[in-house]
């Protein structure tokens, strides 16, 4: 199997808590040929002294600090923007990755060539075992009108950097950022579905997820946006329908992936 180098991504702001284990969930990995790009947003806490000693241990650990609080997704930028690997692996202060993680996600992603990104944690097809691609269309028609894709955070994507920076990277669009980029992501290019037990979501009561509610028009908004775009990949119909169906259900729907990505 080809050994690209892979650049994982933490983003930090006060996780003293949490840090430490997630940056040895990613040095634990069984593929050797990563570097871990730690990019603090001006924590008040221990969170960059603490990543600090882990850097000086292994030198593929780097800590940058912005001299200014960037926020959520202009962060996740920032962090790329230090990048070098052909894949960026975004792993947040408070996640984990299994060790088998990035070994599994490079493997699915060298299999399909021509595919831009890949998102993982996905519950089982019924129809397909995982990994495979989905074209733009297809990748639309799986989440408006199957079980869903567009709802996962970024700790379960993968991304070619040379399409992160093609596609214009994340837009500061607070809460949904992830949402809109995936919607962007897969107008051009093709998507690789992967399974669960990539990853592990952790879930705590600093989240900003956790007041989700007041952001949910933002993400009916980006649905209209592309949906009636013209680089939407859906028929016509297809598409005038979607749109007229966003409403209270599908904003429950929207809420229950989100709490469950």
């Amino acid at each position: 199997m080809n050994a690209p180098l892979v650049s994982v991504l933490m983003t930090s702001y006060n996780r003293e808590k949490y840090i430490a284990e997630a940056i040895e969930s990613v040095l634990a990995s069984t593929y050797n040929n990563f570097e871990l790009i730690i990019v603090d947003d001006g924590s008040k806490d221990s969170t960059v002294e603490i990543a600090k000693k882990y850097a000086q241990k292994d030198s593929r650990v780097l800590v940058h600090i912005n001299e200014k609080n960037l926020g959520d997704y202009p962060n996740r930028n920032k962090a790329a923007s230090h990048a070098k690997g052909k894949y960026l692996k975004y792993v947040d202060a408070d996640d984990l990755i299994y060790p088998w993680g990035l070994e599994l996600l490079v493997s699915m992603m060298e299999q399909f060539p021509d595919a831009g990104f890949g998102l993982c944690s996905l519950a089982q097809d019924d129809n397909r075992i995982f990994p495979f691609q989905l074209s733009p269309k297809e990748a639309y028609l799986y989440h408006y009108t199957g079980p869903g894709l567009f709802h996962k955070a970024p700790l379960s994507s993968i991304i070619r950097r040379d399409v992160f920076y093609e596609a214009g990277q994340f837009a500061p669009i607070r809460m949904a950022g992830d949402f809109e980029m995936w919607h962007r992501l897969s107008q051009k290019y093709f998507v690789v579905l992967m399974p669960q037990g990539i990853v592990w979501y952790r879930k705590h009561g600093e989240q900003e997820m956790n007041s989700f509610k007041k952001y949910i028009q933002t993400y009916e908004e980006v649905k209209v946006k592309y949906l009636t775009s013209a680089s939407c990949p859906l028929d016509q119909e297809i598409r005038s329908s979607l749109v007229r169906k966003q409403n209270t259900s599908s904003i429950k729907k929207i809420a229950k992936k989100l709490l469950g990505r």
